[in-house]
């Protein structure tokens, strides 16, 4: 009676363990974004956050969503890209509304009321449908951004339609999905470095990128997920430490002086 009472037990916390871990991989990525989020809403500034990091994270999860047609993985790995991809085209549509506003501002303060109405004001468009190389992903219009990630969707769908029979082709696959995934970090990495210095972006964000990425990773190896999937996740948790080690060293070796600038539109963060 004992024993049948402990395996009980013992097979409830087994599956609630189960299940914080699922939650945990499923929103946990989406996390460190929030801080972002704020930060960026709270001071009407971008510039400390790269986009290329949405471009990234859009790119292997849908990498990750074709590779599973052709080789099964955990169903909470599969939920959790297709929220990365809600939460990327969220932060993009937010950097490109800050970005055109700041825009827009820079060029009402070159002309004087007398010159020109603000009405009058444009901007020169960057479309994702010139296909000038020039302005990739840094287009106009939120619109211009879905445009380009629906059609590198429906081409990639494509081609692993035709090549799925390939095991070549679904392992690479799966390898070229989490391998771009991992260098998520290389944006930010670069980033700082050509602002020498991480002004503007979160270090919260980061800190939650190096733990969730080293949960990842065991959950990983825990699971018996596929190799890409393990091997890719420790490379990024050593991204994510240099992205630290960025913020340490600017902190201790300020290479520019720190803007003071107080932004008129900035709220107090609630």
């Amino acid at each position: 009676m004992e024993d049948e009472v402990f395996q009980q037990t013992m097979h409830i916390v087994n599956l609630l363990v189960t299940w914080t871990a699922a939650t945990a991989i499923i929103f946990g990525g989406v996390v460190p974004y929030i801080p972002q989020y704020r930060e960026i809403k709270r001071t009407q500034n971008a510039e400390g956050f790269s986009t290329y990091v949405c471009l990234v994270l859009l790119v292997a999860n849908i990498l990750r969503i074709l590779f599973r047609f052709g080789r099964y993985f955990e169903t909470p790995l599969l939920w959790q890209s297709i929220i990365m991809i809600v939460t990327m085209l969220v932060m993009l549509n937010l950097c490109t509304d800050v970005r055109v506003t700041a825009e827009l501002n820079t060029k009402r303060r070159s002309f004087t009321a007398s010159e020109i109405k603000d009405e009058e004001i444009k901007l020169p468009k960057k479309l994702f449908l010139d296909f000038d190389w020039g302005h990739f992903w840094s287009w106009s219009r939120f619109a211009d951004y879905l445009q380009c990630v629906l059609a590198f969707t429906a081409v990639a769908a494509y081609v692993t339609y035709l090549l799925l029979d390939s095991d070549v082709f679904v392992e690479s696959l799966g390898f070229l999905a989490v391998f771009t995934e991992a260098m998520l970090g290389t944006p930010q990495l670069y980033c700082n470095y050509q602002n020498k210095s991480t002004e503007g972006m979160s270090i919260k964000m980061v800190l939650m990128w190096t733990s969730g990425d080293t949960f990842k990773t065991g959950y990983f190896l825990l699971t018996e997920a596929p190799v890409q999937f393990w091997i890719c996740g420790m490379l990024q948790v050593c991204v994510d430490v240099a992205i630290l080690f960025q913020v340490y060293y600017y902190s201790r070796y300020p290479q520019k002086p720190v803007s003071h600038t107080v932004h008129t539109t900035s709220a107090k963060a609630l």
